[in-house]
Order: C-alpha cells, then sequence, then structure tokens
C-alpha cells in the first residue's frame, strides 16, 4: 500500500494503526504478508543449487532453510509487516557508485531505527506483543514477503517494483505475535519489457526453466565490484567500466522509475556520487576508515575500493592517470596490483 494515499484513518483496527505508524515513521510502502512456508523458497532453492549465487555466501550459508518461513525467527510470529523506504536522491547522471550508497549514513541503521518507530507506536497502541525487527542481514526472502504484502511486483531485474513509485526502495519488515488481515500481491506489469536485461552489460539476467527470470551473480558487476576480493577475471574488468561499487543500469533503464519520487531522508542526501579517482588512491587505510566506516562502501574494504579505482582509471582511457597506475603496481596487495598492471596494459593499447 502506498501511504500517501492515506488521508485518514477510517476505523480504529490494528492495521490501521499499523499503517498510520508506518506513515509517521517516514516509509512510503507498507502492507502485511502472511506468516506461512513461500513457494518462491523453491525458486530462492534452485537459485542457490545451480550456483548462481556465485560468492555471496551470506546468501547460500546454513541460514539458507530459515528462509521458507518467517516463523524460524521468530515462533510466536503472527503476521509480516512489510515496509519500504525511499532512498531515491538527486544526482549526476552519470555516476560511479551505486545509487543507495551516496549518502553519508548506513542505510541499515536508518531503517532499523526506523522499524523500531514502528514498532514501538505500536506496542503502545496495541499492547504488548512479540515481535522481532529485520533488515536485509536476516534470513529472510524480502522480495517475496513484500510482493505477497502488496508493495509491488517482483521484475525480470529481480528488483520489486512498485507501479507508481518505482523500485528505489530499502525493504525491512516487523514480524509480529498479531494476526492482521494480509495483503494481496499485485499483478505483474513488467509485459513484454526487455530493458533491463538488453542493458545489462554482463549479461547477468538469465532466464530460468520456468519462464522467469534470475541474476546471476556471478555475472553481476555489484558482485564484482562489491563482493569479490582479490582479482578479478579480465573479462570482469572492461566490463565493469568506471563503476566502482555496485550497479544501477537495471534500474536506470526501468520504465517504472521514469517519475520516482525523491527521499527526503538527511542519511541519503548525495555526499560522494562521483568522486575523483585520483583522490581516492591517495586515501590512507585510516583516511579509508574515517571516511566511509558508517557508509555502505566500507562493505568493499581498502584494497577492494583501490582494486576498483584501478580497473575504472584503465577503462578510462586517460593517460594521466598512468603515473597513479605505477604507484599502484608497487603495493602488496594481490588485486591492487595485478589489476593496476592490466589498466596500464590497457592504457597503453589504446595510445
Amino acid at each position: 500500500m502506498i501511504l500517501e494515499d492515506i488521508v485518514q484513518v477510517q476505523a480504529p483496527s490494528k492495521k490501521a494503526a499499523f499503517l498510520a505508524a508506518a506513515r509517521r515513521a517516514g516509509f512510503q510502502l507498507a502492507g502485511v504478508a502472511p506468516v506461512e512456508a513461500l513457494e518462491d523458497y523453491a525458486i530462492y532453492s534452485q537459485w542457490v543449487t545451480n550456483g548462481l549465487a556465485g560468492p555471496l555466501d551470506y546468501l547460500t550459508d546454513h541460514r539458507g532453510p530459515l528462509r521458507r518461513n518467517p516463523r524460524s525467527l521468530l515462533q510466536s510470529a503472527r503476521s509480516v509487516l512489510c515496509l519500504g523506504l525511499l532512498y531515491n536522491t538527486p544526482g549526476p547522471a552519470s555516476h560511479s557508485i551505486s545509487r543507495y550508497a551516496w549518502g553519508a549514513g548506513d542505510y541499515h541503521d536508518v531503517l532499523r531505527a526506523s522499524l523500531q518507530s514502528v514498532a514501538n507506536e505500536l506496542t503502545s497502541c496495541w499492547g504488548e506483543f512479540d515481535y522481532r525487527i529485520c533488515v536485509d542481514t536476516a534470513p529472510l526472502l524480502e522480495r517475496s514477503l513484500a510482493r505477497q504484502a502488496g508493495l509491488g511486483w517482483i521484475g525480470r531485474n529481480t528488483c520489486l517494483i512498485n507501479q507508481p513509485l518505482g523500485s528505489w526502495f530499502f525493504l525491512g519488515e516487523v514480524l509480529v505475535s498479531v494476526e492482521l488481515e494480509p495483503d494481496s500481491p499485485p499483478p505483474d506489469r513488467c509485459g513484454t519489457c526487455r530493458r533491463c536485461i538488453d542493458a545489462c552489460p554482463t549479461q547477468a539476467i538469465v532466464s530460468a526453466a520456468d519462464g522467469g527470470w534470475r541474476l546471476d551473480a556471478r555475472l553481476c558487476i555489484s558482485t564484482w565490484t562489491i563482493e569479490q576480493r582479490g582479482p578479478l577475471p579480465e573479462e570482469a574488468r572492461a566490463a565493469s567500466g568506471p563503476l566502482l561499487f555496485g550497479c544501477d543500469i537495471c534500474q536506470e533503464v526501468c520504465p517504472w522509475n521514469r517519475k520516482s519520487p525523491l527521499s527526503s531522508v538527511p542519511q541519503f542526501q548525495p555526499l560522494h556520487p562521483e568522486p575523483d579517482l585520483a583522490e581516492l588512491t591517495a586515501l590512507t587505510p585510516e583516511d579509508f576508515r574515517a571516511r566511509f566506516r558508517r557508509t555502505p562502501l566500507w562493505r568493499t574494504k581498502y584494497a577492494g575500493l583501490l582494486r576498483n579505482v584501478a580497473t575504472a582509471m584503465g577503462n578510462s582511457g586517460d593517460q594521466t592517470y598512468v603515473p597513479t597506475l605505477l604507484r599502484l603496481s608497487q603495493l602488496e596487495d594481490d588485486g591492487v596490483r595485478e589489476h593496476a598492471l592490466w589498466a596500464l596494459r590497457r592504457l597503453e593499447l589504446n595510445c
């Protein structure tokens, strides 16, 4: 449900109280999913079995079976409160960092605090009940639950898409021991559109035997630039282009994002959507910690960022980066050194 459509609460029901609390906490989307075994678990399980998760070990570890049913995380759960927080902000048309990481804060902290605000208000309204707050670190099939709760459909790019508001959303959940009337999934409105599939520079959106589409994380630039440690395969280096952290291409070309509204959350406002490459190579490990410790870019680690910078320099065709790359090629880290040498060879070929 889109919360801006709620003019006033007509009935003092528990569900109405939830929607009102969600709106006051700053969420744009809210709905209720039932607590039951998820049909989409079979899709997730096959995705893992087929090896499409690549190095994303946190999605394939021992917690995998917990994703079958939300009750695995809270035995007394009767409903799942699903919420969406917009993170879209204005920024440069060409950028090297994924939009969700433009701000100064860690979205996990912002999202968790907003979910806690909802839980606190509901405790005051409903009385005591069991609950558990979940962000994307919890073993839940978040997009499947959000679809069940009516927040949107899962597009071919595997993102949750809301018809009027698009896909630039962080998702969060509150498992509660209170039974609320569940919402219904919306229809899939991707139609015959293939823009995300055709725009992906690495063809990471692959067809499945059931006629649907899956993300092959082994081919995804976001995986390469954020999760993969050490040197990347050579084919991954050129395909990454100027990207330093993540990739938004499949969302940027989505027609449903043409009129996506902007977030007013202070922590999401652009701080470094397009940093200077040479400046980044001058950062010490201490500088990196001070600048990025409380942001999503911390995930890639210091060596990973330097490796990605070297790759972007090699793909730039800019010969002025040669001295910097020569310096990076002398560093001890295998990934940084190998990518710097690769970048030097690439620039030499482009002379």
